[in-house]
């Protein structure tokens, strides 16, 4: 089939699912179905009455973008089938790009008008009791599979609404896998499972886009299976596979303003659920200073992830965020709680070939004027550079667990 002919068909599948709507509302064809299967019954009737010339095949792909526009989620749906793409964002009812193996690239789909694409926002977010309006013309939502989704409408959005889908893999990727894509080196991939198993606690830093939050699951695998572990997520994306796992999710507040339940909150009752290791997705807000206090206080071995551009700014980020509690500690004491809170920054970036990797490890260490992230491994081209710790804390979990 041709460009012209496919979008003859989507503009003819655009008309009969306007035609279905109007009988839905008249108590006719689409307003008498009871199940899916009624639904695609009054669809093929309508093809068939409103395209008779066209042939079996014709019509049957006009049925199915009908049946997409009706009660999928229109043109999205093929790209949500499709297993190489990681991301969909929409860029207004014209404008559609995927990201696929770490590239950003567009793909000829588009929506009929903005009406087409505002009732599919209302399709994703109505069954999650969400919404979107000029009053609160931005959402955060998750759908049942676990990807995550972003909408930004009029007034804020001023070339169409704006709706981003991330999606959620079935299968996390393992640390095996990681060496296979090249994220991490086999010798790195050794040290840092020595790190997990030494209850070395580790922050995961990058940019958006990362690989963050797949680092940090793969590494989790790393933890015993006997301890109890708490995971507190904003949306929840981690899928750990030990049979004593305790998942927290974060609530946003609901039409009437009531009912959040913040990050922080969560970390703090966590404390009170007796881990042995707290995993939190990602460090945004005051709870980075209650993450700091578990990490010193006897929960060793835990792991969360930050937005930062490199390992010394991962730390200085956690330190603005720990101020943000608002409990007028001084700078120092804070420098200092850092210092010993976390002992591992893992730094990770995307390449411009799309490939996500890990370009820094670097242990914390005390110093006049607070934490410092000393490279252990560094990786500047196609060459890498250890520089192991030989004494200090990180040193001494090591030596203990017999890695060094």
């Amino acid at each position: 089939m041709d460009a012209a002919s496919a979008q003859a068909l989507d503009d003819l599948s655009a008309t009969l699912r306007d035609r279905l709507i109007e009988a839905a509302g008249e108590g006719r064809e689409a307003g008498e179905a009871k199940t899916p299967e009624d639904l695609h019954e009054r669809i093929r009737a309508l093809v068939d009455r409103e395209a008779a010339m066209l042939d079996e095949v014709q019509r049957g792909e006009l049925c199915r973008r009908v049946a997409q526009r009706s009660f999928g989620l229109g043109p999205l749906e093929p790209l949500l089938w499709d297993p190489t793409v990681d991301e969909v964002m929409v860029n207004g009812p014209g404008s559609v790009w995927v990201e696929r193996r770490g590239r950003i690239e567009p793909v000829d789909v588009t929506f009929s008008g903005v009406a087409e694409l505002r009732h599919t926002i209302e399709r994703i977010l109505a069954p999650l009791g969400r919404r979107v309006d000029e009053a609160q013309p931005m959402c955060d939502a998750r759908l049942p599979d676990g990807s995550r989704v972003n909408v930004v409408i009029a007034p804020l959005a001023l070339d169409g609404p704006i709706l981003t889908i991330r999606r959620f893999r079935r299968r996390g990727l393992t640390p095996a896998d990681l060496v296979e894509i090249g994220t991490l080196e086999p010798a790195l991939h050794d040290f840092l499972a020595d790190c997990v198993r030494a209850r070395v606690n580790l922050l995961v830093s990058g940019g958006t886009g990362s690989g963050k939050t797949t680092t940090l699951n793969a590494l989790s695998s790393f933890i015993p299976a006997g301890e109890r572990i708490v995971t507190i997520e904003d949306a929840a994306e981690l899928r750990l596979q030990q049979p004593h796992v305790l998942r927290l999710e974060a609530r946003p507040a609901n039409l009437e303003g009531r009912g959040e339940v913040t990050i922080r909150q969560l970390v703090r009752n966590s404390l009170r659920m007796r881990p042995d290791r707290i995993v939190v997705g990602e460090v945004r807000g005051a709870e980075a200073l209650d993450m700091l206090a578990a990490m010193s206080s006897g929960h060793d071995g835990s792991l969360c992830t930050v937005h930062a551009g490199s390992a010394q700014e991962a730390l200085r980020r956690v330190e603005t965020l720990a101020l943000m509690a608002g409990v007028g500690l001084p700078h120092a004491a804070i420098r200092e709680q850092l210092a010993g809170a976390i002992d591992v920054v893992i730094h990770q970036q995307r390449g411009r070939d799309g490939v996500r990797r890990v370009t820094a490890v670097a242990e914390v260490v005390r110093e006049a004027d607070g934490p410092f992230a000393r490279e252990v491994y560094s990786l500047q081209g196609a060459k890498t550079r250890w520089a192991l710790p030989e004494s200090g804390r990180l040193a001494e979990r090591l030596s203990d667990l017999g890695a060094l």
